[in-house]
């Protein structure tokens, strides 16, 4: 399931980094989401910026474990591709 119009505006952050990230999870990655995992990246969008980066570049952990499942899927869809 691609995401909906309202997810990809808010994919888009104050930072280029999380921009980057989230877009291109969207691209390569989201579809493979289940509703759980769908939830858990609704949540993660509701965090602020320094703290999803952190997050997503391993300086941070979470207590969600939805988020926690879901920031490995982040990266590996994200790894090694070029930019847009």
């Amino acid at each position: 399931m691609m995401p909906d119009t309202r997810t990809r505006w808010r994919c888009r952050r104050g930072m280029l980094e999380n921009d980057l990230l989230l877009g291109r999870f969207l691209d390569h990655g989201y579809d493979s989401l289940d509703q759980e995992g769908r939830d858990a990246f609704e949540r993660l969008l509701g965090y602020p910026d320094n703290l999803l980066l952190d997050l997503v570049l391993g300086r941070q952990a979470t207590v969600d474990s939805g988020i926690a499942r879901l920031v490995p899927l982040i990266r590996a869809a994200t790894a090694d591709r070029p930019e847009a």
